[in-house]
């Protein structure tokens, strides 16, 4: 195969960076289930559909409390291994002075 017969982004591929982001989910029973994503709206429909995080699955509604961007994957891997660190009291603390307004997903 030449170079010229592998796809480019003219041939309809096109190349899309998408920010990585952290976000938080309250859970039906008040946990809370921290992930990275650099798709919100594709990962939040998986968690919908059962089909993300094991820890989500069977305990919906969830309610989105937040997204928080990051410059790359290692950065907000970085930071989702800070917040989950932290204590569930200082999770809360940490939420209420960094809170968006909320939905349920």
């Amino acid at each position: 195969m030449s170079s010229s017969d592998s796809p480019t982004p003219a041939e309809g591929k096109s190349i899309e960076a998408k920010t990585w982001c952290l976000y938080v989910l309250r859970c039906r029973d008040g946990s809370l289930y921290c992930g990275i994503t650099n798709d919100l709206h594709r990962r939040l429909d998986m968690h919908r559909e059962g089909k993300g995080a094991k820890y989500t699955r069977g305990r919906g509604p969830l309610w989105l409390l937040g997204s928080w961007p990051h410059g790359d994957m290692p950065a907000a891997l970085k930071a989702e291994r800070v917040f989950k660190a932290l204590s569930r009291a200082q999770k809360e603390k940490w939420l209420e002075a960094n809170l968006q307004p909320s939905s349920k997903i």
